[in-house]
């Protein structure tokens, strides 16, 4: 299993918790950064919102692809991966501002692909916004155009959304960035099976993710296609006992009342097709992130990473709190406990 985590570019991830002691800034990002590389965790996600999700609207953000450039150039190992969504970058000037990006890093860019969900960012910044299935439509052309800017001298391209002549990306991408993309309506999982590296998932409990890799499996091998990657959102706590535990996921999950960004959760629900129910106390962490029970003992989190590895998982995309903190504590009783017969 390899270990990843959401940089937290939102100043946190409890959205009943204002203050969780980690500042959307810099500093801290790049400390977060160094010392991951350090402790075991071999990714970060830098998530891409222009208004903040967690917070409140109002509240700092960082940029996403400024943060992962300056990232780049001061870390060695650290993966990448950048969200993106088509609508807010034009392919042709991505590809080479990417390509760029993956230049400094020497190699270590992804890119997480994500057709975007809120309404609301693209109106009051005068975008684009499709409906559901039109957005994994332009997903789709807007990878062609990236894919084949990354792999051609001049690239010539015409189609619904997008279009290019003899346009041209120099230096190219020192090798190709890993595209990681989610969803799980029909129109999102054609699209990430026949154009996609990985398959990133909501949180859910091994039970349910393994019928989802091998739906995704088949659905790649029907397109010709090399096996893919799959990864999963989880919210993790570990702590001695299982009382400590549930004590802290108790703290995370009381709603005395609905904060600032509760109209945002509502929309993306309203915009989204999930498989599965969501539930109003989900909204305490995002992405499904509680339902894996990454909660509890070091050897209870261990027996649950290995049902994710049986299931056919490689990557956990780990949200933690206050995240400095949380993710020494993981690396060290969970990444790096010594393995006993």
């Amino acid at each position: 299993m390899r270990f990843g985590y959401w940089m937290p570019v939102f100043g946190g991830w409890l959205r009943n918790v204002p203050d969780e002691g980690m500042e959307a800034s810099w500093a801290y990002t790049k400390r977060l950064a160094q010392r991951s590389e350090q402790i075991g965790y071999s990714l970060s996600l830098i998530a891409e919102l222009n208004m903040n999700d967690i917070k409140g609207p109002g509240a700092p953000t960082l940029d996403a692809w400024s943060t992962a450039a300056a990232l780049a150039a001061v870390t060695e190992e650290l993966e990448l991966m950048v969200a993106v969504r088509p609508n807010f970058h034009h392919p042709a000037l991505f590809a080479k501002a990417a390509a760029n990006i993956d230049q400094i890093a020497g190699g270590r860019l992804a890119l997480n692909v994500v057709s975007s969900w809120w309404a609301d960012e693209a109106k009051r910044y005068g975008l684009q916004f499709d409906q559901h299935d039109d957005r994994y439509a332009r997903t789709g052309e807007w990878l062609k155009m990236v894919e084949g800017l990354w792999s051609e001298a001049e690239f010539d391209f015409q189609g619904r959304y997008y279009s290019a002549e003899r346009a041209i990306c120099s230096p190219k991408p020192v090798k190709h960035p890993t595209i990681y993309a989610g969803g799980e309506s029909e129109a999102a999982k054609t699209m990430i099976a026949n154009q996609c590296d990985a398959y990133v998932m909501h949180g859910d409990p091994a039970d349910a993710i393994r019928p989802k890799i091998a739906n995704m499996a088949e659905r790649r091998e029907a397109a010709g296609k090399p096996p893919m990657q799959y990864g999963m959102a989880a919210y993790a706590i570990v702590r001695d006992s299982e009382a400590e535990a549930k004590r802290e996921l108790a703290r995370i999950t009381e709603v005395k009342e609905l904060p600032a960004g509760y109209d945002n959760f509502d929309q993306w629900l309203s915009g989204t097709q999930l498989e599965r129910e969501m539930k109003i106390q989900e909204y305490a962490v995002s992405n499904r992130g509680l339902r894996p029970n990454l909660v509890g003992t070091p050897e209870q989190l261990r027996e649950r990473i290995e049902e994710y590895e049986d299931a056919g998982l490689d990557l956990l995309l780990l949200q933690m709190s206050p995240q400095e903190e949380e993710m020494e504590r993981f690396a060290a009783q969970v990444i790096k406990a010594p393995v006993t017969a």
